[in-house]
């Protein structure tokens, strides 16, 4: 039997997951590294943590699938997306610290790049809104603010990767220098229609091409891990950033299929096909995974505090021991008793676009519980996704009928029914939801031989629970109008 280890890098831990030739789980491994706050709005990672924790996650769920590791046919990378690192050719030392995806210490760059009148070209090139979240302001500030960076950069002796990048260079020691169209998609330097770097905005951002590694499908038969590591050389066959990766495990394959990860920060996507989208909603269009040549896209909403508002729970106002235990706090109280919780602690994301909000909790009476505070925290993720799939039905011209599910956070039976609730439509988590992984593994699958199309991936695709709408609508609309209400108050505070 044929095996596939997808190597899933995300936002708080590295995980390594072997799949055999069905999609099913074999073994799995995880380990958390740590988050690293320098200041207020700062979020960065160590890529030497990063790397060493996703090998050892490999080594060890290969040896818990007890099988030789030649016997793995193809190895797939999913990542976080927009995390950026910049590290010596010659070495392979990283300059600094990766900074982070929720980091917003380049919203001055993303300024001034506006009040130079580029957000039209951003958006019609890229598909993107000017913003930290992406990439390519981070490498600008990492080549200002290190010192000699921009010089060595110029002179060819650096190069830049988000998370994937940079665990294929370690993979093999430093052979391949290489990306995918998805997470090419997200730096704000890639023109997404011709597929390839623009050369304008790398110089709005004076960032030196010869930092940029080479851009291929997602599914693609990248080279070899170097033997020793893993204990063979395992064909790297897939990579895609993380949530066109459990897009494309979740079998979305046609225009119109939505999905929903439900992780730290919160993805929603919907296939838009061969068909470059511009939103007119605050949405960003995006590179889909691409199994072969030709071009694919989505629509996509980002969502920056998702199951870090239950981190938060946790560890900042210790209302619960673990994250498992806010399930069972929220279920404690029938409602959120009028408590309304946004979780703007790095802004708000998709579809608002306010990097200047602030967290608040509003609604707050002398009867309010922490039970209330948490039922309104985990509510406030489903708040946010109804409106990001609200921008979505809008974008696409026709109502979206069905929204898919993964991520951890959505094995929480209470936060998917008030998600239906929330939406009117059916919310379906599927048997696997390690859906990332399972997209990574399956676009290496494809490249390698194990799979000869998505209409073979389709077939193994299965539904665990279907949690169907139970809330009245006027209901339902009164309570997102009460969330956009609080929204407003978190804008002007």
């Amino acid at each position: 039997m044929s095996y596939l280890l997808a190597l899933d890098q995300g936002t708080s831990s590295s995980r390594s997951i072997v799949f055999d030739a069905a999609g099913r789980v074999v073994s799995m491994a995880q380990r958390e590294f740590r988050q690293i706050f320098p200041q207020p709005g700062w979020v960065e990672h160590d890529p030497t943590e990063i790397w060493t924790t996703q090998l050892a996650t490999a080594r060890e769920a290969l040896a818990a699938a007890r099988i030789d590791a030649r016997a793995i046919a193809g190895l797939g990378i999913t990542n976080q997306r927009e995390t950026t690192v910049i590290w010596e050719r010659a070495s392979g030392r990283p300059i600094h610290n990766a900074i982070v995806w929720q980091d917003r210490r380049t919203e001055p760059i993303c300024r001034q790049l506006r009040e130079a009148g580029l957000a039209t070209t951003v958006a019609e090139r890229t598909g993107l809104v000017i913003d930290a979240y992406f990439s390519g302001t981070k490498i600008r500030w990492l080549l200002d603010h290190v010192p000699g960076a921009r010089e060595a950069a110029r002179r060819g002796e650096l190069a830049f990767g988000t998370i994937d990048s940079w665990l294929a260079w370690q993979l093999t020691g430093g052979r391949l220098h290489v990306t995918d169209a998805t997470n090419a998609s997200r730096t704000m330097l890639y023109d997404i229609r011709r597929g390839c770097w623009d050369d304008e905005l790398l110089a709005a951002l004076d960032v030196p091409a010869s930092l940029l590694p080479e851009v291929r499908p997602s599914s693609h038969r990248f080279g070899d891990t170097d033997a020793p590591l893993l204990g063979a050389a395992l064909p790297i066959g897939g990579i895609a950033g993380d949530q066109q990766a459990a897009l494309f495990g979740q079998a979305c394959f046609e225009a119109g299929m939505a999905k929903n990860t439900y992780g730290t920060g919160c993805f929603m996507l919907m296939h838009t096909g061969s068909r470059f989208e511009p939103s007119r909603n605050g949405l960003v269009a995006t590179a889909a995974a691409q199994p072969g040549d030709a071009k694919q896209y989505a629509l996509e909403g980002s969502v920056f505090i998702g199951g870090a508002v239950v981190q938060w729970l946790r560890d900042g106002l210790r209302a619960i021991e673990k994250s498992s235990d806010v399930e069972a706090l929220a279920a404690s109280v029938p409602d959120s008793g009028g408590v309304v919780f946004v979780p703007a602690f790095t802004g708000l994301g998709a579809p608002y676009w306010q990097p200047d909000a602030r967290g608040t909790i509003t609604g707050l009476s002398r009867g309010s519980t922490v039970a209330h505070v948490a039922r309104a925290a985990l509510e406030s993720i489903a708040f946010q996704s109804a409106a990001l799939l609200a921008a979505m039905g809008r974008d696409a011209g026709a109502p979206i009928t069905e929204l898919r599910v993964d991520g951890g956070a959505c094995a929480n039976d209470l936060l998917m029914q008030f998600q239906a609730d929330l939406l009117g439509i059916p919310v379906v988590r599927p048997k696997v939801i390690e859906t990332t992984a399972l997209g990574a593994a399956y676009l290496a699958g494809l490249a390698c031989g194990v799979y000869r199309s998505t209409d073979e991936l389709s077939g193994l695709w299965l539904a665990d629970r279907r949690f169907v709408p139970t809330m009245s609508r006027d209901r339902a609309q009164a309570l997102i109008h009460r969330w956009e209400r609080a929204v407003r108050q978190a804008i002007a505070a």
